[in-house]
């Protein structure tokens, strides 16, 4: 299976990716476009303009035509979407533009683990993160994969509670579809 790991800053989705490569070691994984990027020499601005965003954007379009059969990535186009499009400088972007090229990439994926924030927060904000901007892509987040506004083809899980039980989640679900 070709699974994305999605999720704003700091809900949590980095650290579930690396309890999944250990539960399921016959997968591989890729890091999110961000850490991608910043290994290779790209400095982002602080914060990231639109530009990074859409940089990051064609990197996640780019990791997902991997051809590699059992696949988990930390991330995947909606999530830069998400970012895209909460931006204070949104109006730069040009999603029409992009969105056949976010599409075609998505719908490799089989599926796409939705980690929200939850009502009872999981993960202490560091006071250097915008709490705002986090729920904002939270939400945006919420509207691009479960409420699916963009139409996509691709299943989606949403997991929720401690890391273990989100782990539990994904392995039941994948155990099912394996049935």
């Amino acid at each position: 299976m070709r699974i994305a790991v999605s999720g704003t800053h700091f809900s949590g989705k980095s650290t579930l990716v690396e309890e999944l490569s250990v539960a399921l070691p016959e997968y591989s994984t890729f890091e999110e476009p961000y850490y991608l990027l910043e290994e290779e020499g790209y400095a982002f601005a602080d914060p990231p303009s639109v530009e990074d965003f859409e940089l990051q954007l064609e990197r996640s379009i780019t990791c997902l035509a991997s051809t590699e059969p059992n696949v988990i990535f930390d991330r995947c186009p909606a999530d830069l979407l998400g970012y895209l499009l909460t931006h204070r400088d949104a109006e730069a972007f040009e999603l029409e533009a992009w969105l056949p090229r976010v599409r075609s990439a998505i719908e490799t994926l089989d599926l796409i683990v939705f980690v929200p924030i939850e009502g009872r927060d999981r993960i202490a904000l560091p006071r250097s993160q915008d709490a705002r901007l986090r729920a904002q892509v939270d939400e945006r987040l919420s509207e691009l994969i479960l409420e699916n506004s963009l139409n996509l083809d691709v299943e989606v899980l949403q997991v929720t509670g401690a890391l273990h039980e989100r782990l539990r989640q994904v392995l039941k679900h994948l155990r099912s579809e394996a049935v």
